[in-house]
């Protein structure tokens, strides 16, 4: 699999997180596709928790911005530096930066994305607490 080719999925992820646009992103994903959002939380199944974790993300933001910053492909995988900045439903906004590692499979499909993040800072800041 080329660079190129896993960045454009990486790539993907992100635009059609940022654009919450569930089926978009869950097709990057293999059938068996995990998350760990952030690590140290239980692994989330893509295809059949997808739903659902974007109607989380609609409920708190009215707008998301996610930009990778850095992308380092190595064989069929990558660590992607990023920064995230959102606009709550309230107003109040927020900014998170973490580092997500994906696993990509030979059909080039995302097999796992590991994320470590402080989602708690993150939703502290949109809360206004």
């Amino acid at each position: 699999m080329t660079k190129e080719t896993i960045e454009t999925l990486v790539n993907s992820y992100f635009t059609n997180m940022a654009a919450m646009n569930a089926e978009a992103w869950a097709e990057n994903f293999a059938e068996d596709g995990v998350i760990y959002d952030p690590v140290g939380k239980p692994p989330s199944n893509v295809q059949s928790d997808y739903q659902k974790f974007f109607g989380l993300l609609s409920m708190i933001f009215a707008q998301l911005e996610l930009t990778p910053n850095n992308i380092f492909i190595v064989d069929n995988g990558a660590a992607v530096k990023w920064t995230m900045q959102g606009v709550g439903k309230n107003g109040n906004q927020g900014v998170a930066e973490g580092i997500s590692i994906f696993e990509i499979n030979e059909n080039g499909k995302i097999k796992q994305v590991s994320s470590y993040w402080d989602d708690a800072a993150m939703m502290t800041q949109i809360k206004g607490e």
